[in-house]
């Protein structure tokens, strides 16, 4: 497919997002399939929060939880899919230097967010089963929405100052990124001048959000496993897993296609294997959220089925 590319030039002042090169009839069906999917995404998690929000029974920290979070998938996807539509479409395929830093910094920052609520999902579920008789004290709401805030805090405070950092630095060469979003690796890679301490930095603090969060929901399952174990009755374990179920299909889905990109070197991936990960855990996943927590909770169901009535 050709591309129409702006002249060359020593400094820049965008990227070329090379996105899926592939005919026009083929870019045109994936805008359409990419944009049903987007829709049904902002419209599975908005009823979800929608529910949280009408039922007074859901007005608990496993369900304010839940409605952050779906809150977080709609912008999590929002950071990416509209671009990549308008991307589709493009014959140049240009993202402005603003664009691409500003899409970098909210796909990475709500992507921390994404996994220190999952994190602290993994908490809540660890207190419903292993301390059920303390959770109504320990887990209350002033508690939860401390969770909730630091989530948020924490996952924009993270990225801000490395940020800040490239968004000062000077960019040469082709602007050529083979792939639908602003990825650090590529963005580092068209520098001017070589930075080894920011190119440290990047490699040290990207892990972090993703790695300590994953530890600590691993360590809550695995006590939340002991304990259910110890459970006399088939019945009982059934009702404690099912608490904890959707959450384990939902941290599967996300951790498992993040670690296959992010668990190896880079170069071990070709651009097209990138896309096709990152677009499961950034656009499939998001999607795919709703239809686990609305299928697997009989709670959920009922509010939405009543809420959707209305």
């Amino acid at each position: 497919m050709k591309i129409n590319t702006p002249s060359n030039s020593s400094t820049i002042t965008g990227f070329i997002l090379l996105g899926f090169p592939c005919p026009k009839e083929e870019q045109i069906l994936l805008f359409v399939l990419f944009t049903v999917l987007y829709l049904l995404t902002l419209m599975g998690n908005g009823c979800i929060i929608c529910a949280v929000c009408w039922d007074q029974r859901l007005h608990t920290p496993m369900y304010i939880l839940l409605a952050n979070f779906s809150f977080l998938e709609i912008w999590y996807v929002t950071s990416t899919v509209p671009n990549m539509l308008a991307n589709l479409l493009s014959d140049t395929k240009v993202i402005s230097f603003s664009g691409c830093i500003i899409q970098f910094y909210f796909f990475f920052s709500l992507g921390s967010t994404e996994n220190f609520f999952l994190a602290v999902m993994a908490f809540d579920r660890y207190l419903a089963i292993c301390r059920p008789l303390h959770y109504p004290t320990i887990m209350t709401t002033h508690l939860c929405t401390k969770l909730v805030i630091n989530c948020w805090v924490f996952g924009f405070l993270w990225f801000l100052i490395p940020i800040i950092i490239v968004s000062q630095m000077s960019f040469c060469g082709d602007r050529i990124i083979d792939h639908f979003l602003c990825d650090p690796g590529p963005l580092l890679a068209h520098t001017c001048k070589k930075a080894p301490v920011i190119e440290l930095v990047f490699s040290t603090l990207s892990p972090l959000p993703l790695i300590f969060p994953f530890l600590f929901i691993m360590g809550s399952y695995a006590l939340v496993l002991r304990a259910v174990l110890k459970i006399p009755s088939a019945a009982g374990r059934k009702k404690a897993f099912s608490t904890c179920g959707s959450h384990l299909a939902v941290v599967s889905l996300f951790y498992g296609s993040v670690l296959v990109m992010y668990g190896s070197p880079t170069s071990e991936h070709e651009a097209g294997m990138q896309k096709i990960v990152t677009l499961f855990y950034s656009v499939v996943t998001p999607f795919l959220n709703p239809m686990i927590y609305s299928l697997r909770n009989k709670d959920m169901k009922t509010a939405l089925q009543k809420f959707l009535e209305i």
